[in-house]
């Protein structure tokens, strides 16, 4: 074969092509290796790091490191590398918590030409996937839980999909109809279930509430919603609310009940607790008056003991009422107790309550007192300064002690109650003659309302006047189309000793004599108004001596009141009545 020359090698740049080639490999190799999410770690036969990508540097906490040529052991003290690489026994799947990290390792020997020339680790981090597990766990609970709450808590449930095929039915469904559950998923609903409608709802979006579907022979009454996603219908529920239309009447019957206990005891608590006036029954304008309705609603916002003061008549009650129900402890009871009508014997077990057998006569049970009634709210203490002494020891206690204690009983009982209290007694006056306690006087004159009287503010004679007679006019029954400026002149021109009350009885009477429609003229107003300066050969209408000495009686009594300062026992000495005859002629006359 002939020989002939074609060229020559160069040797040196065949292994420059080599060696960039390789070169070449080996950072793809290594880009390859660092661009792997999992954590790659290999060591030579002498134990030396060869691979460490960056995500093995991040998870091993060796970023910033140069890594590669140093020994494992220098770098991890606890390294089952070199146990593989002496063993030749790899391990998968091993977790083991390291920086805060759960990881999952794998281990395998590096074998070449049936030699053991390395070992290498792979670490995956399996936080996030602890996270996502822990997550579909407890969506498979919560599923479970929903199952069960569907067999479980409706007496048939069935769901379609937007064109009526069947996607969903509980078990209680399925059994009520004679069918396989799992069988009918899939099926077309009106194969399904007789006289269905549920396919319509899903069509037209419309729900359908309580109507009455016959299903193998029995009514029950059915409600069918649509399923909405993102507004546009995707299908529908079927519900069976009753299986028997008797249970409709058996459930109606037990809610009637219900209704009317829940009716009766509402009505209890309200006569018990319920205040009946407010502010805007305070009626007038003037500076007086405008002046203590601020200073009651200033009251409204405290906890603070309130004395309100006053003559007889002039609305202290009002003003209780009125100052508990704009109260924070308006949803609490607001109990009224009359110190002064409670016989003194009487009154400690009225307010504090008894034991059964605490005294000859006591309840079997026992009784709740009145401030236990009004716990959480108010109680109004009126006529104050009538309570005996004895019992205004007893009453200091429980204000500072903030408890009380059953006549007969052992057990204390604590408190929570505001005590708004009343009184046209001269409260100050009694304490500097020892019949008030000057220690209680100042814990319930926290803050003080003076309610003015009558004769104080009679430029609001007009508007009390107005309201009164439309209050009056519906009580009575007979409608007054008002009152006469002559009338309403001699009206101002009284003193009124019994303030608004005394005015409220006037105005009733005056409604009673006038005739349907028309209006309450001078003639109608009683003697004792029309007459104090004209006499009584004035008067322009014919009395019965009864009715002159009655209004006699009831003005010798008002002007007896007022000389003793209210003070009711003074008044039936003078008067020379027993106390029990005096509270019966106040009560005739309408004076509190």
């Amino acid at each position: 074969m002939e020989k002939k020359y074609k060229g020559k090698i160069n040797t040196k740049k065949i292994t420059e092509d080599y060696l960039r080639t390789q070169q070449y490999l080996t950072n793809e190799f290594n880009a390859i290796i660092d661009s792997t999410y999992n954590g790659i770690l290999a060591i030579n036969r002498d134990q030396e790091i060869v691979v460490c990508n960056d995500s093995a540097e991040n998870i091993l906490g060796l970023e910033g490191q140069k890594n590669i040529g140093r020994n494992i052991q220098e770098v991890l003290q606890e390294c089952r590398l070199v146990k593989v690489l002496e063993s030749g026994k790899g391990a998968l799947g091993r977790e083991k918590v390291l920086n805060n990290r759960n990881l999952s390792i794998n281990t395998t020997p590096v074998v070449k030409d049936g030699e053991i020339v390395g070992a290498v680790a792979i670490f995956q981090d399996i936080s996030n996937l602890r996270k996502v597990k822990k997550a579909l766990e407890a969506e498979k609970n919560a599923t479970e839980v929903l199952r069960n709450i569907i067999n479980n808590a409706y007496d048939g449930i069935v769901v379609v999909n937007k064109d009526g095929y069947i996607t969903m039915m509980n078990e209680p469904y399925a059994q009520f109809l004679g069918v396989e559950r799992k069988k009918v998923i899939g099926k077309h609903v009106t194969e399904v279930i007789e006289g269905t409608r549920v396919h319509l709802v899903a069509k037209t979006g419309k729900e359908e509430f309580g109507q009455i579907q016959k299903i193998r022979d029995k009514n029950v009454v059915v409600m069918r919603t649509p399923i909405l996603k993102k507004s546009k219908v995707i299908g529908a529920i079927g519900k069976i609310l009753f299986k028997d239309l008797n249970e409709i009447n058996v459930l109606a019957s037990k809610i009637s009940q219900i209704e009317k206990e829940l009716k009766y005891y509402k009505n209890a608590l309200k006569e018990v607790s319920e205040t009946k006036y407010s502010f805007d029954n305070i009626v007038g304008k003037s500076n007086k008056l405008t002046e203590t309705k601020y200073l009651a609603q200033k009251a409204c916002h405290t906890s603070s003991n309130v004395l309100i003061r006053g003559e007889s008549g002039t609305g202290k009650e009002l003003f209780a009422h009125a100052i508990h129900g704009s109260s924070k402890r308006n949803m609490g009871p607001f109990i009224k107790v009359n110190c002064a009508a409670i016989p003194d014997e009487l009154l400690e077990s009225e307010l504090f309550g008894y034991e059964e057998g605490a005294f000859t006569g006591a309840k079997k049970g026992g009784k709740i007192g009145k401030f236990e009634l009004a716990n959480g709210g108010s109680i109004f203490l009126d006529e104050i300064g009538d309570m005996p002494q004895s019992m205004q020891a007893k009453l200091l206690r429980v204000l500072q002690e903030k408890e009380v204690e059953r006549v007969g009983g052992t057990k204390s009982i604590k408190l929570d109650v505001r005590i708004i209290a009343a009184t046209n007694r001269d409260l100050e006056e009694m304490v500097k003659n020892n019949q008030f306690r000057e220690d209680l006087y100042y814990r319930l004159n926290v803050m003080s309302i003076n309610v003015p009287a009558l004769r104080d503010r009679i430029e609001d004679l007009d508007h009390l006047v107005e309201y009164l007679l439309f209050k009056l006019s519906k009580r009575v029954g007979n409608y007054v189309s008002g009152i006469s400026k002559e009338a309403i002149k001699w009206l101002k021109t009284y003193s009124w000793p019994g303030n608004v009350r005394e005015l409220e009885n006037v105005l009733e009477r005056a409604i009673n004599l006038v005739d349907y429609g028309k209006k309450i003229e001078i003639e109608n107003l009683p003697m004792h108004i029309t007459n104090m300066d004209r006499g009584l050969s004035t008067m322009k209408e014919d009395k019965p001596l009864r009715k002159i000495l009655d209004e006699a009686e009831k003005e010798a009594i008002l002007k007896c009141l007022k000389k003793v300062g209210g003070n009711r026992t003074k008044a039936a000495k003078i008067l020379d009545i027993s106390r029990s005859s005096l509270y019966e002629k106040l009560w005739r006359y309408g004076i509190n």
